[in-house]
């Protein structure tokens, strides 16, 4: 079948500039009708990351515990007894952040990684960070198989709650992918943005309460004198995220067994502005789509 063939309508007949309206209609559309090719190429980005070998499904099993030891280690001399069953706690967000590093390191380079594929044939470029995005998904699964393990050092920690984890992951889910495809886009044009994101999403990590709980904050003596800083702070995605699985896998501090809900109204908040988010994310990537080719 001829490449030609293989084109979407939209490529070969679309002229003249499309509004936002047109952009998101026509991504969608594509997504749809190309849904083998984008389980093609979750496949062939897990196979790449070497998560079909049992080193590959391994190490998604080991690094998250490698990290949780050390930090373990570390917070526990800077801070002895904060948090009861701290191995537990600090895993529940060790966890979700590795997804979402993962998936946007991926995505980063996804387009321009496949500079060959795109410059020999017309089709829908935006398949590459959603399968990006979506591998990370299986890789998440596999993570769970150690936090299965870490929940069985501490099962008065264990209640009903910890299946509300899914839901959580979809919200998560929809936030990383409208951040994968916009850096997947803005990759192209600016080529260390890589070098980039790999120190910011470490200072992104240290700034959300990943290693610590927001209680931490509401300590300190520049929270106490400006409570509008913890509003500030809450704006951070993953600290609605990183509390929310938290809610869930941890449950009370001081009191074992006693399983807290996640703040649905925050969680339902986060999944509207990414939804917004995956919106423009997406309009961005369909305006500059057609200038991949001549930049790549």
């Amino acid at each position: 079948m001829s490449v030609t063939s293989e084109a979407p309508a939209t490529y070969r007949n679309a002229a003249g500039p499309r509004g936002p309206l047109a952009l998101l209609t026509e991504a969608i559309g594509e997504v749809r009708s190309r849904r083998r090719l984008v389980a093609y190429l979750v496949r062939a980005e897990m196979k790449k990351r070497g998560a079909d070998t049992l080193l590959g499904n391994f190490w998604w099993v080991l690094d998250p515990l490698l990290q949780m030891i050390v930090y373990v280690i570390i917070v526990t001399i800077l801070a002895r007894d904060r948090y009861p069953d701290y191995p537990l706690f600090i895993f529940s967000a060790i966890l979700p952040w590795k997804w979402f590093s993962a998936v946007i390191g991926d995505a980063t380079s996804s387009v321009v990684s496949q500079e060959r594929l795109i410059k020999q044939m017309a089709f829908p470029k935006i398949v590459l960070p959603i399968s990006a995005a979506s591998a990370g998904v299986v890789g998440f699964a596999f993570g769970l198989i150690p936090l299965a393990l870490v929940m069985q050092l501490f099962p008065d920690r264990i209640t009903p709650f910890v299946l509300l984890v899914p839901v959580i992951a979809v919200v998560q889910y929809v936030f990383s992918l409208a951040f994968a495809i916009l850096v997947a886009a803005a990759n192209v044009f600016f080529r260390d943005l890589g070098n980039v994101t790999r120190h910011a999403l470490r200072l992104w990590f240290y700034l959300s309460p990943g290693l610590y709980g927001l209680d931490l904050l509401r300590g300190l003596e520049i929270f106490e004198e400006n409570p509008a800083l913890i509003t500030l702070v809450r704006l951070n995605p993953f600290v609605i995220l990183f509390e929310s699985y938290r809610a869930v896998i941890y449950g009370a501090p001081d009191a074992p067994g006693v399983g807290l809900a996640p703040d649905w109204f925050a969680l339902g908040a986060l999944l509207a502005v990414s939804v917004a988010f995956l919106a423009v994310s997406t309009m961005v990537f369909k305006r500059l789509e057609p200038t991949f080719a001549k930049v790549l």
